[in-house]
């Protein structure tokens, strides 16, 4: 009787595999321990500035320019991440070319790489006499300890996480659904708006996804190429650690908890289009 009131009301899917009794409650019981107690006790800190003390932290013009600058930067890495790890994942499916293993691997490397000295690099790499700024300078374009040394190190550790997503996706993917779309007319463009994107937009959602979750916190890789100028270059996670070295923890916590509820709505968002994008290439 209660297991076909359960099905009845939709509370979970019939299965061969017993225990959802217990499933559910290992469930629950963890995500309350890692994830909703520490969420519940930051915002317990937060709260006790009062409404006007947690208005006054988070209006402060220096707050709002690093909370612009983490989630204007982390969503410019992520859609440009978006087009060229799409592209990575392509050719690393599609084609074969020399060395083909080791460039899959390197794809890898800033998840393995030590966030600080990835930073170290990228400042190295493009200060006014590095290999790559010193080019870039007498152009006009000054990428070290500027904004745009932000987006480029969110660019580089959120890589890997479009890449490995759609790269799945397009090996599943028989090269033959794109020779018939050829074989009817269907350009190239064609091909891939109506029978590769649809099939890889979840992939895509996903990846953008955790490479912009992983943009807006990171912290290691930023800091060393950013310059860190208060309303020019400087982020939301130092500002947090800055807060917390001045003994602020009530004004850290604040600012931890502002930048929570935007991430949060900005991921529900990516999650509901995530579900239409899977609804629309179920009709199709």
């Amino acid at each position: 009787m209660a297991t076909s009131l359960a099905f009845r009301t939709g509370w979970r899917r019939p299965t061969v595999i017993p225990g959802f009794g217990l499933s559910l409650g290992v469930t629950l019981t963890w995500l309350c321990l890692v994830v909703l107690i520490p969420l519940a006790g930051l915002f317990m800190r937060a709260g006790s500035l009062g409404p006007s003390g947690l208005w006054r932290v988070v209006t402060d013009p220096r707050t709002l320019a690093a909370l612009e600058l983490s989630f204007g930067a982390a969503l410019i890495a992520s859609a440009v991440n978006l087009v060229m790890g799409t592209i990575v994942a392509w050719a690393l499916v599609r084609y074969d070319f020399p060395l083909k293993r080791v460039f899959d691997a390197i794809v890898d490397l800033p998840f393995a790489l030590p966030t600080a000295v990835a930073g170290i690099a990228l400042a190295s790499l493009f200060a006014g006499n590095g290999w790559v700024g010193q080019f870039l300078e007498p152009l006009g374009i000054k990428v070290a300890f500027t904004p745009l040394g932000v987006v480029v190190a969110l660019t580089f550790v959120g890589l890997p996480f479009i890449v490995r997503t759609v790269q799945p996706v397009l090996q599943d993917m028989e090269v033959e659904v794109e020779e018939a779309a050829a074989t009817l007319g269907a350009t190239r463009l064609q091909a891939f708006r109506r029978v590769i994107l649809p099939a890889i937009l979840p992939a895509l959602l996903t990846g953008f996804a955790l490479a912009f979750a992983r943009a807006v916190g990171e912290y290691g890789s930023v800091i060393f190429i950013a310059g860190n100028l208060p309303y020019v270059s400087e982020i939301a996670p130092l500002l947090i650690v800055i807060r917390l070295e001045e003994f602020d923890y009530a004004g850290a916590t604040a600012v931890g908890g502002t930048m929570l509820v935007i991430s949060f709505g900005i991921l529900l968002l990516i999650n509901l289009l995530q579900a239409w994008s899977r609804r629309y290439a179920t009709k199709d």
